[in-house]
């Protein structure tokens, strides 16, 4: 197989934009022709926008972009942005008098870090449009990773970064790709090595391994961290109908579950999108094992790729702090 970009994906864009003082962004990914468009969300606390038009049941089966935002639940203003940029360039749902552009979103919780006050807007959701290429594939804090830590289980203070992620595989014709901002109330494993390589702290720098933690405490569940959720899109140029969409993203929860420990929590809002634009033929348990493979690399590289915000530790903090 070879490694390649997501946006190596025709017709796929990705954009973002972020508020460094705030500590809070959104990252966009633009299909302006409409991809075949899917979701499945099992985190327990989600935050999510357009995802009943997303059923196999009802009508639309394209969406034109997916927004992935921090902000919490104010973060899905951004989408107001997406939808103005995409109407100006005739993108959408034809409905006669215009195109209706369908984008689905998600957020995450990181009104915890930097100023809570600053969140996702319109004018922000216009801006990561306005920044899309379909080129480049930026990672790390930026975008709807700027805010995002993981391992809260101890709270913000032992907390590290989180980030955004990305990564896409071809073979043969088929590709896809991953992108992924990484906020979740557990730890983030290696899974070749079963090593957490980022995650709750102890006083010493040492991961205490949030699943035991909980195993140990299992009588005092009540303050979990609130600041949480991954989200998440899988972008193929597979031939795929509406359900199996849908059925695609599930599939690509593998991804999290490998990587996350535990994912999938009452706290955390973990949803992830799928676009297909319908250009390779393919087997959909193929299709459903990359994305599993991609999302998990794309959960791994988003905590390697981030850099400290407002004196959360990052991984590159960590392991330099460790070789001193």
């Amino acid at each position: 197989m070879l490694q390649r970009k997501l946006t190596d994906i025709e017709g796929i864009k990705v954009g973002h934009e972020q508020d460094y003082k705030g500590a809070t962004g959104c990252t966009v990914v633009l299909c302006e022709e409409g991809a075949i468009a899917g979701v499945d969300v099992e985190g327990g606390s989600p935050g999510t926008r357009e995802t009943d038009l997303l059923s196999p049941l009802n009508r639309v089966d394209k969406a034109h972009g997916i927004l992935l935002s921090g902000g919490s639940a104010f973060g899905l203003d951004a989408a107001s942005g997406m939808m103005a940029y995409l109407e100006s360039h005739e993108a959408g749902f034809d409905v006669g008098m215009t195109n209706v552009p369908i984008v689905p979103g998600a957020i995450l919780f990181d009104l915890g870090i930097g100023d809570h006050e600053k969140r996702p807007d319109k004018k922000m959701g216009l801006q990561a449009c306005e920044n899309a290429s379909g080129s480049d594939c930026k990672e790390g804090t930026i975008g709807a990773g700027t805010g995002a830590t993981v391992g809260k289980v101890l709270g913000m203070d032992r907390a590290m970064k989180g980030g955004l992620g990305t990564y896409c595989l071809q073979a043969g014709e088929l590709m896809v790709g991953a992108m992924v901002a990484v906020n979740c109330f557990g730890d983030v494993v290696n899974p070749e090595t079963g090593q957490i390589i980022a995650g709750a702290l102890s006083d010493s720098d040492h991961f205490i391994n949030t699943e035991e933690f909980m195993i140990k405490q299992f009588e005092n569940q009540k303050n979990k961290s609130q600041e949480n959720t991954t989200i998440g899109v899988i972008a193929s140029n597979a031939k795929l109908n509406k359900a199996e969409a849908n059925k695609l993203a599930a599939m690509a929860h593998d991804g999290f579950a490998r990587t996350m420990r535990p994912s999938h929590t009452m706290v955390d809002g973990d949803t992830i999108f799928t676009l297909a634009t319908d250009k390779v033929e393919c087997d959909l348990d193929l299709v459903g094992l990359l994305a599993a493979e991609v999302m998990g690399e794309a959960v791994i590289r988003a905590v390697k790729m981030a850099t400290t915000l407002h004196g959360v530790t990052s991984y590159s903090d960590l392991h330099r702090t460790e070789k001193a």
